[in-house]
């Protein structure tokens, strides 16, 4: 046969490009939304930070649910965290020393972006994929906090993601004005919207890193437990994700903000500023807009994202059927004091729960300034956490076919004083799950990164089927009303009955509103 010097040439140049593909390392570019991005390498994984998932939540943007991401020439170098959301310039407090929160620049409106971290050598391999979404009570965090990084969890076969979304005013304020200029005829939850649109991305993406989007496992802490909940609540989510972990956060006690009550205070904040429209309201700096973060609302019963109060979602077993990982640390209390004497924390209870006072007072005894300061924590602690876990385990349990597993954190972290000797504090439990304890300055012994390590198998165990039973670690029963099972993890890790549950019982019964 014969081939002109033309044809020739091309098929030589098909040859050479094939044999270029093949060659070509797996990830050196990666196409999404938007366009090409590049990323690191770092030992045997790659890494993906900054990519943008949505359009700049800015200018017009603002207070309006995440848009399509804006596309780019050429190829975008994803090689550094984007601005963390908009929020006061974090400074270290209590227990919470710089390792627990972000880097202290940038920080912007501009901050729709997440990260990837990958072991993956090619696309076919659909690793499960796990999507971190951090605390900081809607009014601050972001995912360039290092304890929050995926190198640990990535080495394990997992594809770690963690997003941003937007906090405090920027992230979580209704107004009668947003409500009328949604097709939804809702407003309040962006950051919530943001969650959603960044489990789409992954939805669409992940396969590209040699992540399963059948395989993706939503997990927080605190703020993004609570968030956690909200998502497995929404009817927006179906589909998006088969497993959930939240740690110290949940939505069960009815005290999310009513549409209404949430546009009153968008109101107010609108005289403060002396705005007249929803347009100049907008155009108000960043940095005026944050001293008025007192009128967030956090997470709303607006109506689409939230039809309903989220307990009443999941006791009517509306919310999205997946495993559940949840539970709290023994010293999850957010109180540091001043504490109460005794005399006066009896006539605070009392005039709290009235006829229930005695009953209260003898799960959290006040004998004397030693006992009141130990159960002021614990009151503290089971209010803020522990009945939002523990109903949770109890309702599901009841309910679903998947199962919930619960823990509760009781290792103390090593303390370089009695003054940073915080117990088993809120948050004292990410880096070692996360297997990332190298970031934290504490004197860690063996029996910390040895909980560390039967921690992150749990998680990742989790994360790849559903169940955190590893077959080489104390058996993790899930959790059942009639057992009350849950797993304790300190320097020895057992299955327990759940401590505290009457007091738990007693306590979401006479505090959670009707």
């Amino acid at each position: 046969m014969h081939f002109s010097k033309r044809w020739l040439g091309i098929l030589l140049l098909c040859a050479y490009s094939f044999s270029y593909s093949q060659k070509r390392p797996f990830l050196q570019q990666v196409k999404v939304d938007g366009g090409l991005i590049s990323g690191t390498d770092t030992a045997q994984l790659k890494v993906f930070k900054g990519v943008p998932f949505a359009a700049p939540p800015i200018g017009n943007l603002r207070w309006k649910a995440p848009q399509a991401v804006i596309p780019w020439k050429g190829v975008k170098a994803c090689t550094a965290y984007s601005a963390s959301p908009m929020q006061g310039k974090p400074a270290p407090f209590n227990c919470w020393t710089e390792e627990y929160l972000i880097p202290s620049a940038p920080i912007g409106e501009d901050c729709l972006y997440l990260n990837v971290w990958t072991g993956a050598k090619s696309a076919q391999e659909k690793r499960p994929v796990f999507v971190w979404i951090y605390g900081g009570g809607l009014m601050s965090g972001g995912s360039a906090c290092p304890i929050y990084d995926g190198a640990a969890m990535a080495a394990q076969g997992v594809v770690f993601v963690s997003i941003n979304y937007r906090v405090g005013v920027f992230g979580y304020l209704a107004h009668p004005a947003l409500t009328a200029e949604s097709a939804q005829h809702a407003s309040g939850n962006y950051g919530l919207m943001d969650q959603i649109a960044a489990l789409q991305w992954v939805q669409k993406n992940i396969a590209a890193f040699g992540g399963d989007p059948n395989q993706v496992t939503i997990a927080g802490q605190s703020a993004g437990a609570m968030s956690v909940c909200a998502l497995v609540a929404s009817p927006l989510t179906k589909g998006l994700f088969r497993g959930a972990i939240a740690e110290s956060g949940g939505n069960f006690t009815n005290t999310n903000a009513t549409l209404a009550v949430a546009e009153e205070k968008g109101v107010k904040m609108q005289a403060a500023l002396g705005a007249s429209t929803l347009e100049e309201m907008r155009k108000v700096p960043a940095d005026v807009l944050l001293k008025q973060n007192m009128f967030a609302s956090g997470i709303v019963v607006d109506g689409y994202t939230l039809p309903q109060p989220m307990v009443n979602i999941f006791e009517a077993g509306l919310q999205q059927p997946v495993n559940v990982m949840t539970g709290w640390n023994e010293d999850d209390a957010v109180f540091f004091g001043p504490y109460k004497t005794a005399d006066q924390f009896t006539v605070d209870i009392e005039r709290q729960f009235e006829h229930d006072a005695d009953q209260l007072l003898r799960f959290y005894p006040a004998a004397n300034d030693d006992d009141a300061k130990a159960s002021q924590k614990a009151l503290s602690r089971d209010r803020t956490f522990g009945i939002q876990n523990f109903t949770w385990g109890n309702i599901q349990s009841s309910q679903l076919a998947n199962p919930i597993y619960m823990y509760r954190f009781m290792r103390k972290p090593p303390a370089d004083s009695p003054a940073s000797d915080f117990g088993s504090f809120h948050t004292a439990e990410v880096p070692y799950a996360l297997g990332n304890l190298r970031f934290v300055q504490r004197p860690f012994t063996e029996v910390d990164h040895r909980l560390s390590a039967s921690m992150l198998a749990y998680w990742v165990s989790f994360v790849k089927t559903g169940d955190p039973n590893t077959g080489e670690l104390p058996h993790w029963p899930a959790y059942q009303p009639t057992t009350e099972s849950t797993l304790l993890l300190n320097e020895h890790i057992v299955p327990v009955a759940m401590p505290q549950a009457e007091a738990l019982r007693f306590l979401y019964e006479k505090t959670r509103v009707k």
